[in-house]
């Protein structure tokens, strides 16, 4: 059985959405503020969270950016704040998805069932291949890791994800809405900038040079390809 974290200071939210999930066949754990929210995920191993932003104590983007350190769980933020500004930070932060308030209890469902879907599949996925190498990187396939430059470094699930795609496809050129449609399977409802947002995150944690990336490179008007030489 699927473990959801739900965190807010409404308690008819919490109260809302645990009836929905629970319905749905979850285990659900609640926390009101972003302290009991941290302590109730590192005792409580969830699978997926379920974040408020404006929260006492601590804010949701502090306990997304926290959880995300730690744990490659899904995150799914509902809040009131809708500027894109807000939206396009919980991304950069690791959040998986992005609802504004008021929200549809059965839209809250077919999210976290995505969400959980992808991450199940991302987890249980096979490759034909182990690991891909190119000069300077490394990436483990079925470990879910990659190394540059002789350094582990540690991907959220949805930046290795895009990673993976692409590195797979050497040369090959993505449009964005194939790249959303094979990240997101299709039924992703969030912010179209999120793709922007990843491969931001990404060339920050691979590239040498942000700026003038070496793997992941833009094909302007278009998409995006991996290019890295192979080793």
């Amino acid at each position: 059985m699927k473990k959801i974290l739900i965190v807010d200071d409404e308690e008819e939210i919490v109260e809302l959405l645990s009836d929905y999930l629970s319905v749905e066949g979850y285990s659900i754990v609640t926390a009101y503020n972003g302290e009991e929210a941290l302590n109730k995920g590192q005792v409580e191993k969830p699978d997926l969270a379920i974040l408020d932003i404006m929260m006492p104590q601590l804010d949701g983007f502090e306990v997304c950016r926290i959880l995300r350190k730690d744990s490659n769980i899904p995150i799914l933020i509902i809040s009131a704040r809708q500027e894109e500004s807000d939206k396009i930070l919980a991304l950069g932060l690791g959040a998986d998805d992005y609802l504004v308030k008021p929200f549809s209890p059965r839209e809250v469902v077919a999210r976290v069932k995505a969400l959980l879907r992808r991450a199940t599949v991302l987890s249980g996925a096979q490759q034909e291949q182990d690991i891909l190498r190119f000069t300077g990187l490394e990436i483990y396939l079925k470990e879910y890791r990659v190394v540059r430059e002789g350094q582990e470094i540690s991907l959220q699930a949805k930046e290795f994800e895009l990673l993976r795609l692409l590195a797979t496809h050497p040369r090959q050129v993505f449009t964005k809405e194939q790249l959303m449609d094979r990240l997101w399977s299709g039924d992703y409802y969030g912010d179209p900038n999120a793709l922007s947002v990843y491969v931001r995150r990404l060339r920050e944690k691979i590239e040498s040079n942000p700026a003038q990336p070496r793997y992941i490179k833009t094909v302007w008007g278009v998409g995006y390809k991996f290019a890295g030489d192979s080793s």
